[in-house]
């Protein structure tokens, strides 16, 4: 996905939002803003990728704060949140015995849920007295789109790219699901804390490396992929599998760049510049199949 002109003040909102999670010295919140700023004014250009820009900013803003994970206690929040809410997804996803497709568009429909709250994106923060309340009113609602049925012939060989800390325990039951239907389950996460996003730490602490069968990291605390540092044996997974599942925007913007395929895009389009990139509203559940390649 190409830089949208309404991502520069989603960028630096972010940009200060984090910068205040690392500190409250209002010298150096000035110096973060700056930065930022100073960055973007840099790299802005019609027509770049947005997931360039944004990775530049907020390592630029890393550094000036000298803070390598500003959200990690959000992360832990967002885990915890996610703890208490995995008993009612599983009840939700497996309750009156469905068969396999329906199962599999639930599991779905809870990990999509799981991407809807996000620290950071105005209207989309956490909630956690009404996440549960939140989580049955939409699981009611279902997907806006819904290619789980073509997804569920193309569950062989899966490679599936994670997003936020909290929602990868509800992709965990996705996970479950691949592999009881015979399927194998390759998990990529950053390879270094960049927002909220999973890192090995959290796969690791929460057992989730247990859940599937290959472990891979993006190679980079870059927003989503950046392809340039990717491993030989992410590459080759990619060109393996049956079906990629892309989580969460940041993953968009930059997967989207790249001829892969089959790919499905599962996430809450929770701002203007995604959701019209896909042709869709803001506010929509997707789990939107593209075959390419």
């Amino acid at each position: 996905m190409k830089i949208n002109p309404r991502c520069a003040h989603c960028l630096l909102t972010r940009v200060h939002y984090e910068a205040e999670l690392s500190t409250d010295d209002e010298q150096l919140l000035h110096e973060a803003v700056r930065a930022g700023i100073d960055v973007l004014n840099k790299t802005y250009r019609p027509g770049r990728p947005a997931g360039e820009i944004s990775t530049a900013v907020h390592r630029k803003v890393y550094e000036v704060l000298g803070d390598n994970d500003p959200y990690l206690n959000l992360k832990k929040l967002s885990n915890d949140i996610a703890e208490d809410i995995l008993p009612v997804a599983k009840k939700r996803v497996y309750e009156g015995g469905p068969r396999n497709k329906e199962l599999f568009r639930r599991a779905v429909l809870a990990s999509v849920i799981g991407n809807t709250f996000d620290f950071g994106v105005v209207g989309f923060d956490v909630a956690p007295d009404v996440f549960d309340q939140t989580f049955n009113q939409t699981f009611e609602q279902g997907l806006d789109v819904d290619d789980t049925s073509s997804m569920f012939e193309m569950l062989d060989d899966v490679v599936y790219i994670a997003d936020n800390c909290g929602e990868i325990l509800l992709d965990t039951i996705v996970f479950d699901i691949i592999r009881e239907l015979g399927g194998t389950v390759t998990l990529v996460v950053r390879g270094a804390p960049i927002l909220n996003d999973v890192t090995l730490e959290d796969v690791y602490n929460y057992g989730i490396d247990k859940k599937v069968d290959h472990l891979l990291t993006t190679g980079s605390n870059a927003i989503g992929v950046n392809f340039d540092d990717v491993s030989d044996k992410l590459l080759k997974a990619f060109d393996n599998a049956s079906l990629i599942i892309s989580k969460g925007m940041a993953n968009y913007e930059t997967l989207s760049e790249h001829n892969l395929g089959p790919i499905a895009y599962l996430l809450k389009t929770k701002c203007e510049s995604v959701a019209s990139d896909l042709g869709l509203e803001t506010g929509y559940t997707i789990a939107k199949l593209v075959n390419k390649q």
